[in-house]
Parts: C-alpha cells; structure tokens; sequence
C-alpha cells in the first residue's frame, strides 16, 4: 500500500500473528502508520466508500441491531440504514468472517464502509461510556418523583409529594444529588451559559456531562441550593460558602459542601460530596506498595515528627491524612486537628475549623493546640513561614505533626519549606517523612483488554526497561468499556513516592545540598519515584500506559 517497506511489513505481520492481534489494528497501535492514509489505502484496495465519522453519527436504531460485545471484539458500527442496507463502519474491512456474521445476525444486506482505527474507538468509548450516559437518561424529570422533605437537620430525598410551585426543581436537585452520590461523584458543577445550563459530575477525576436542563431554571437551581445551603438567596454579587446535609435512603447521612461563583450569565455552583466512608478506610485498601505502606506506619508511630503529604488539589492528600489519623486514633492520645474547612467528622478526635476573617487562622489554632496537652496534631495546610515554625516547634518537642503542602514532588518539598525561610536545622531535625502522590483511574477488571507486546524500544522510551521490564513478558492493558464501568475505567488508586528523611538526607539537607542531592541518596537507599511507582502499576495491570503519561511525566 506503499505505507510500509516490505520488511517492515513482514515484521508486523509476524509480530501482528504472534500476539494473535489483527493487523490494521496492530498497526495503528503500535503508530506506525499513519491511520489517514491506511484508511484510504483500504478503501482504494478494496474499492468501498471512506467515511468520516465526525461527519457521520450512527443512528439509534442503527446502534441498536449490534450486541456489545461484538463490537467491543471486532470493531464494527452500524451507522445507519438506506435503502434496506444497513452500512457499517470498521477501520479493518479484512476480517471477511464478521461480516457473515453480521449478516446472518441482521437479516439484510451489509455495505462495509472505512473509517480511521482512532475515530471508531473513541466512538466506541463514547457510546459504552454506559454508567455516565444511564444516569443523564435517568434524570428525566416526572412531576411524581422526588420530592424534598426537610427538617432543621437534614434534606431527606424521599419520594414523598411536595405541591408548591418549586416542586419541579425540588425533584430534580434531588435527582441530581442521589445520582452523583450513586455514582460516587466527588463533585457536581451547575453552570450557567449565554444560551444554555449544564450539570457535570466529576467522577473518577474526570468532569462528565450528565444533564441539560432548561436555561429558564439557573436562577431557581440557585436559589434553591442556597436554601439548602443556609445562605443568603439575594446576595449574587460575591461567592458564598455553606453546607448541605442530605440523606438520599433516608437513613444514611452525607454532606455535601457548597460554592457560589457570580458569573456573567448567572451563579456557578459546586457541590463538594463529602464522602465520610474514607475515614473507615483501610491504609492496604489506599494503594500503597508494601515499602511505602510500612514507612509510612512505622513514621506514623512515632511520638515525635512531621510527616507531610503533598500534591495537587484532587489528588486524595485529604485520604491519606484521615487513613493516617484513623490509625492513630484510640483513647491513650489527644489528636486536634485544625481544617480549612473540616471535611468530614471522625468521632474522637477535635477538629477545628479555621475563620481567617475573625482572625482564626493556622498559626492561632496550633498555639492553641500546644496549650492542649495535644499527642498529635493535624493542620489542614502549611501556607506561610509562621504556620511552619509553629509546626516544626511541635514536632521537635514531643509531639506527631501531620500536614499538607502544594507541591508536585517530595525532594521539591523539601526547598518550598527552606524558601519559605525555615533553616536548614529545622527541616532536618524535624520533618521526618513526606508522601508526594497522584490519584489515578484503575483500568476495569471486567473489560481491560490487552494489547499485545510491545516493542522494547517502546518500552525503553516509556522508562520500563528501567524498572527490569522484560520485554518478552510483559503484556500491556488498555481501557476498553463496558456497562460495569466508565470508558474503561473503574475507580481510583494511589499512586505515591515516600521520601524517609534518614541520617544521610538529613545530613545533605544540613550541608545545603541540592534536590538532586537529595534524590540520588534517597534513590541510592531504595526510593522510588512516582514516575516508577505508576509504572509498577503498569505493569501489574492496575492502570493504563494512558493513565501513568496523564499524572506523572518521564
């Protein structure tokens, strides 16, 4: 086809056998040709019509003739039918078995069409992204479902009837919020447009659209929310704070944290789901490699010391804390925690929350702290030089400071609390382990679909063979999709680097060494990276190649 060499063929072909892998599919995932020119080859050889499918969306009766499973396999996608033919899309029109298949299953005739490998899957991701698309058709609103009963406490979502006038967006908002806790969203988003009005769940780190309603309701969806919210419903000049406490069985409780955001069409909202069941977690359940688990016990055990957990927002260091402090938490030690603001009540232990503007801040609660006959001590973030000293002063006289800080690795940690002006003394003397880590989506155990042997090159470029990959066995997973998951994804886990400050590092950290310096003593006493610590999970067939590329770089 004037694509590939002849012994650049023959290799794929070979390889393409071995691995038991079609070989236009073999070839468009392993890039080595380019999937718009393939597609038009195939179509010129065999003389069948090219489609693009951005032009070209299947119809619902269409879709609607195939098993799943059949297309999941062999990547063939009914489009549409005309003429009493049903044409059907597939990047690899050579595998001549499927289509008796197919027209044995239909009962009409088949008009193969191309397409390229590329645009198909993400067709196929789109249409078996099933639980996210159950859930925007089941938010439907019908005038006998869902209303609201309330009391002073708590907004139960029951299906008793609520006559007033707001009772259609009384529904809906529960609707929405039994939903997203159903489907275990972290955050749900109702955001107002020029012309239109969205809901978004963020469900496993990724925003998904779930729901439109009409634009007419923004104003309605706000004002509701606040009551709900205890917040102020004339006030739509600044963002407002507030909480919500829903029931959505009528037995269970769960709060959900609110934001206003005056915006130019109308209030952005978010709903923070608070999700009290990570306090029962355990630390196997989090992630975790056997080393990084038990550095992380051993430190936390200590009378004395500051473990910090760093990384973005999103990035589950709010788990690990209450994991750490769940532990900890039994009736021979005082623990005191101040949060900004206090996400989820753990019994036995007294959290405080913040109040900048009444001058309740870091700093003032941990001095109070002290004066508490505290065991250990929590404060949600180090932001500033002084909230640092104070945790440091903790941890150097008796007692277990956890906190958190922004950063994008531990060695980097280690220079943001230098920058921010704390000595060198201090950092070595009293910070004694920091976990850097990164959520990522765990691939579907019931649909992850393997892909074949890569090439060591590939793997080489990857950082693999770094990590004494072999090539000959190892087997790469990639996300398929199915109706147990969303686009092949199902869940998260923990991906983490924990940097134990040992004699040595303590030392570099004294003398002024560099975070290089750092690193390579670290590297040289058994640390791992989080780079190598995602592609352990790789390997395993935890996550992605995709998923380890997203969160950590090479």
């Amino acid at each position: 086809m004037g694509l590939l060499s002849l012994n650049e063929l023959d290799r794929a072909i070979n390889q393409a056998t071995t691995d038991d892998v079609p070989l236009v599919r073999y070839l468009c995932q392993q890039g080595l040709v380019d999937e718009k020119h393939l597609a038009q080859a195939i179509s010129q050889e065999l003389a069948i019509e090219l489609f693009d499918l951005d032009q070209h969306t299947p119809t619902d009766r269409s879709v609607s003739l195939i098993d799943r499973d059949l297309f999941c396999e062999h990547l063939v996608l009914p489009l549409f039918i005309r003429d009493n033919q049903l044409f059907i899309a597939t990047p690899d029109p050579f595998e001549t078995t499927i289509w008796d298949q197919l027209r044995f299953n239909m009962q009409m005739p088949i008009v193969p069409v191309v397409v390229e490998y590329s645009k198909i899957i993400g067709m196929r991701a789109k249409w078996l992204n099933n639980k996210v698309q159950a859930l925007s058709d089941s938010l439907n609103i019908r005038p006998e479902e869902y209303a609201v009963k309330e009391d002073t406490a708590s907004f139960t979502l029951t299906e008793e009837q609520n006559l007033d006038s707001e009772a259609p967006i009384v529904r809906f908002l529960n609707r929405m919020i039994s939903a997203a806790i159903e489907a275990k969203a972290s955050d749900i988003h109702f955001e107002p447009y020029d012309k239109h009005f969205r809901v978004r769940f963020r469900i496993d780190g990724i925003l998904r659209d779930i729901f439109s309603p009409p634009s007419s309701w923004s104003s309605r969806i706000a004002s509701r929310i606040k009551i709900m919210a205890d917040l102020d419903i004339t006030e739509r000049r600044i963002p407002q704070d507030g909480r919500i406490r829903v029931s959505p069985d009528g037995l269970n409780l769960v709060d959900l944290r609110v934001n206003t955001l005056p915006l130019q069409f109308g209030e952005k909202i978010v709903m923070r789901v608070l999700d009290a069941s990570i306090t029962t977690l355990g630390i196997d359940e989090l992630g975790y490699e056997d080393d990084q688990r038990i550095a992380y016990l051993t430190l936390l055990n200590k009378p004395q010391g500051m473990i910090l957990v760093t990384g973005p927002t999103g990035s589950g260091k709010t788990v690990s804390l209450y994991t750490g402090l769940g532990i900890l938490n039994t009736d021979e030690r005082n623990i005191s925690t101040a949060e900004d603001p206090v996400e989820i009540n753990i019994s036995g232990i007294n959290q405080t929350q913040i109040n900048p503007k009444a001058g309740y801040d870091f700093p003032t609660a941990m001095r109070a702290f002290l004066r508490q006959d505290p065991d250990v001590i929590m404060v949600g973030e180090i932001r500033d030089l002084e909230t640092a000293e104070i945790a440091v002063k903790a941890a150097q006289t008796g007692h277990l400071v956890l906190s958190t800080l922004h950063t994008n690795s531990s060695t980097e940690t280690l220079n943001r609390l230098l920058n921010m002006g704390l000595s060198t003394f201090n950092v070595a003397t009293s910070v004694s382990l920091i976990i850097a880590q990164r959520l990522a989506r765990k691939l579907c155990t019931n649909c992850r679909h393997t892909i074949g042997k890569l090439p060591a090159e590939v793997l080489g470029e990857e950082g693999l063979t770094d990590i004494g990959i072999d090539p000959e066995k190892f087997t790469l997973f990639q996300a398929v999709g199915c109706d147990q998951c969303v686009q092949g994804y199902s869940g998260r886990v923990g991906i983490y680097e924990t940097l134990v400050i040992t004699p040595e590092i303590s030392s570099i950290i004294l003398s002024g060494g560099s975070a290089t310096d750092i690193l390579y003593s670290a590297q040289q006493q058994g640390f791992r990276t989080m780079r190598t610590s995602a592609l352990r999970k790789v390997v395993s067939g935890i996550i992605s190649m995709e998923e380890a590329n997203r969160i950590t770089t090479n």
